[in-house]
């Protein structure tokens, strides 16, 4: 019989969290672009964006919160099976729109094209602009709690977002559509992007607050990456 020197720990919630953070990312990445929506707001007037706007921010909600409750580590994990699923989701959106349709399915092809047609570009940019944008997320709230010793949770959820959040969406757009916008066009969208996503999480600095909470008593767990090896290459907790 082998035993284990340093065992996993396990957790009771930790991987509902995980799940939670894949099925968001999985459903503001393949739904939320299906649609471009235009509101009027108050003092700003119309605003147009991608409706996975309202959804995408979320993903860094439960960043932040694997971070703060279990570390750097395990958050590292769910943003890798968050890229998996991704790579695979995207894969799977090519297959499918590119296999020849059954006669009686032609009127709909244009549809599915339309929905999930998305262009390598895309797909490249989405992987890409969630990678770093995740990791900088995550970096930059286990750092900040160490410089806070665990105090002011709100600054790091913000500050860590702001920094994630500028470089997902500046990463997105530049990948996506140089040469197909006008540089002002990029820099006009990525900046109506990257502030209504980083708006939308400090109203939901509440809701962070109080799962943080609830979790860190239900866990027993408040973890500090005081000896974390920051790479983002690797699997370890």
């Amino acid at each position: 019989m082998f035993l284990l020197k340093n065992p996993m720990r396990q957790y009771k919630y930790y991987e509902f969290v995980l799940v939670a953070f894949v099925a968001v990312l999985l459903c503001s990445n393949l739904i939320g672009p299906a649609k471009i929506a235009q509101l009027e707001l108050p003092w700003v007037g119309t605003v147009t964006f991608a409706a996975g706007v309202l959804f995408f921010p979320i993903s860094y909600i439960f960043g932040d919160i694997l971070t703060e409750v279990y570390g750097y580590g395990r958050d590292r994990r769910a943003v890798w099976a968050g890229f998996g699923a991704l790579g695979f989701a995207s894969f799977m959106a090519f297959v499918v729109v590119n296999m020849p349709p059954a006669p009686f399915w032609l009127e709909q092809q244009a549809a599915i094209e339309t929905v999930f047609g998305n262009t390598w570009r895309i797909v490249l940019a989405s992987l890409i602009a969630f990678w770093s944008g995740s990791f900088a997320n995550s970096f930059v709230l286990a750092k900040m709690k160490i410089l806070t010793q665990g105090k002011w949770l709100w600054t790091r959820t913000i500050g860590s977002t702001l920094v994630g959040e500028f470089i997902d969406s500046a990463l997105f757009y530049v990948i996506a559509f140089w040469g197909i916008m006008t540089t002002e066009q990029i820099i006009t969208v990525a900046l109506t992007q990257y502030v209504l996503k980083t708006t939308w999480e400090i109203l939901a600095t509440p809701v962070t607050y109080w799962v943080v909470a609830w979790l860190k008593r239900a866990e027993n767990e408040d973890h500090y990456d005081t000896h974390t090896h920051f790479t983002p290459f690797s699997l370890k907790v």
